[in-house]
């Protein structure tokens, strides 16, 4: 009896081992730089089409190595209803391969993530569209505001330039600091609570990644957003796109993408175009306030850096962009406000693609004007060599 009784045991366990092998697939995220990776990397819908061929996407999870469960985010980019590609974090030392395995398993929880990213349209203040990761926040300026601010409205901005929030907590704030300023309109200009605050100018400025077309030593530039979509919102990347109402002599139609993952001191810009006649160039520009800051360009390597002084603390703003579509860069002096921009004037095509970013002395990522610039360096390698992702 308890001979018959193993062996049907054995039997089951072979058929479970065997059923588990089948609904498996092996990842293997490799590092090929010297410094270890704490990245979000994506798989396609197409690279799981054998796994989905045979199981629910909403089963799906994810283990590392020592068979922790992980986080995950699926993202529908088109806005079709249908997922296009599974996000997850991972970790990997220099010159390392990390393993990870999807299954199918129904019964286990997604783990939830004590941090996340967070967009959204602000109708609250005017129609600010503003993002934010564990590290940093960023805003831009809609119509209303445009609107307002061509009819004299106090407090309004007429500028396509990017704000930015600075941030000493890993916390999301956004909500909390709009709902401060709807009974002090200063809330979350004074850093009473410990969490950070914006003191940032931007004004017509292009403020950290803002863009345009440099001609005749001037900046040609759009005005506010004229729509917002919100993509994705998640425990690893905010997704949203923005049009803009045709800008300059050149007539420019642009839709701009941006996104932002969890960990990140850089957003990604993409901005796609459709032009009247042909231009020039395309120019990422970083304001430099009143010229008081230190600008350090660097062509070769792709990244550019801005170190300012502002209030008490220092602030490293940056940006980095494919080396190839680089005509030059200039640090713009001039003496009408916020006509001061370090620019990066880029090959023109049809889409262009840059990250910008910053980091606070206050948020304890920096102290020194070196730190930053090892973080824009560690960046601009981060984008030239991607993280080697192969399916078995």
């Amino acid at each position: 009896m308890n001979k018959i009784s193993i062996t049907g045991l054995s039997y089951a366990i072979v058929c479970i081992s065997a059923n588990l092998a089948t609904a498996q697939t092996l990842i293997q995220v490799k590092n090929t730089q010297n410094f270890a990776r704490n990245e979000i990397v994506s798989i396609s819908n197409a690279q799981l089409r054998s796994f989905l061929g045979k199981n629910k996407t909403e089963d799906l999870r994810i283990k590392d190595d020592q068979n922790n469960y992980l986080t995950i985010q699926w993202i529908d980019n088109n806005g079709d209803g249908k997922n296009d590609e599974l996000l997850f974090q991972v970790k990997v030392e220099a010159k390392k391969t990390n393993s990870y395995t999807i299954v199918a398993d129904s019964n286990t929880p997604i783990p939830e993530s004590k941090l996340t990213t967070y967009s959204r349209l602000v109708p609250e203040r005017v129609d600010d569209y503003t993002w934010e990761n564990d590290k940093i926040a960023f805003r831009v300026y809609g119509p209303k505001g445009q609107a307002e601010a061509l009819a004299g409205v106090k407090g309004s901005t007429l500028s396509s330039g990017v704000d930015i929030w600075l941030k000493r907590t890993k916390k999301s704030v956004i909500n909390e600091w709009y709902k401060g300023y709807l009974t002090d309109p200063m809330y979350y200009h004074k850093d009473t609570r410990g969490e950070g605050y914006d003191p940032y100018h931007v004004g017509d400025s292009r403020g950290t990644g803002g863009i345009g077309i440099w001609k005749d030593e001037k900046l040609q530039v759009s005005k506010n957003f004229i729509s917002s979509k919100t993509i994705a919102v998640g425990p690893l990347r905010t997704v949203f796109e923005l049009t803009y109402a045709p800008w300059s002599e050149f007539g420019i139609k642009e839709t701009k993408r941006i996104s932002l993952d969890l960990n990140s001191n850089f957003s990604k810009f993409e901005s796609t175009f459709e032009t009247e006649k042909p231009v020039p160039n395309y120019t990422i520009g970083i304001t430099l306030h009143k010229n008081e800051g230190e600008a350090k360009l660097n062509d070769k390597a792709g990244y550019y850096l801005h170190w300012e002084k502002i209030d008490d603390a220092f602030v490293g703003e940056g940006i980095v962009v494919n080396p190839q579509i680089i005509e030059k860069s200039i640090a713009h002096k001039s003496e009408i406000s916020d006509q001061s921009n370090l620019l990066v004037v880029t090959k023109p095509q049809k889409k262009l693609t840059y990250y910008a970013g910053f980091a606070w002395q206050k948020s304890g990522q920096i102290q020194t004007q070196k730190d930053w610039e090892n973080i824009l360096e560690k960046q601009a390698k981060i984008i030239a060599n991607p993280l080697q992702i192969t399916i078995k």
